[in-house]
């Protein structure tokens, strides 16, 4: 099967599962736990489409979470601002209740919020395979945007169990994220 073709299988299975509401609470509880080991104080997110998982609840608690530490952090959520011309990604400033808009694909954006840099970037999956590597939509846009970023952050994929694919073969160009979490746990690095 050719990726666009597994791309469109993928995605129909995950809008089509009956229980993705109950796989996205028990993935909101895995990234919830996750999240209490790091230390970043800067995390880039996504807004989820096409059934993708929605990580903002366990991030918007983890910010909570800061502030109610003895010494309170000041943590920081982003999500993707499309730069169409360089097909890359910048990251600004999300909370709940900020203006937002459309982007040029139609997917929303914070609007007029400050630029920041993550140090960790959660990453939606398509699909995920052995060794760590993830099947996007095929637009490229995180492999250009984490080639261009100093300091490269840390990655982490997010997808349903449904998303593995025992056979996935990367291509040359691919990357591993450095880590992965399904509704099952962490299932990268094993």
């Amino acid at each position: 099967m050719d990726k666009a073709a597994l791309r469109r299988a993928l995605v129909e299975e995950r809008l089509n599962l009956p229980d993705r509401l109950q796989r996205a609470d028990a993935l909101q509880r895995v990234m919830r736990l996750w999240l209490l080991n790091q230390s970043d104080t800067v995390i880039g997110a996504y807004w989820p489409i096409k059934g993708e998982f929605d990580p903002l609840p366990a991030l918007h608690r983890w910010k909570e979470d800061g502030e109610l530490l003895d010494e309170p952090q000041r943590r920081r959520i982003g999500l993707p601002v499309v730069n169409k011309a360089h097909k890359t990604l910048t990251f600004h400033a999300w909370y709940p209740g900020c203006p937002m808009e459309e982007d040029a694909y139609g997917i929303p954006k914070p609007k007029d919020t400050e630029l920041i840099v993550p140090t960790l970037l959660f990453v939606p999956c398509v699909g995920y395979g052995p060794g760590g590597y993830r099947l996007g939509y095929g637009g490229g846009f995180y492999d250009r945007t984490l080639a261009s970023l100093q300091p490269r952050p840390a990655t982490v994929g997010l997808g349903y169990t449904v998303g593995y694919l025992d056979d996935f073969e990367p291509e040359p160009h691919d990357l591993p994220l450095d880590a992965i979490l399904n509704d099952n746990g962490v299932v990268w690095p094993v």
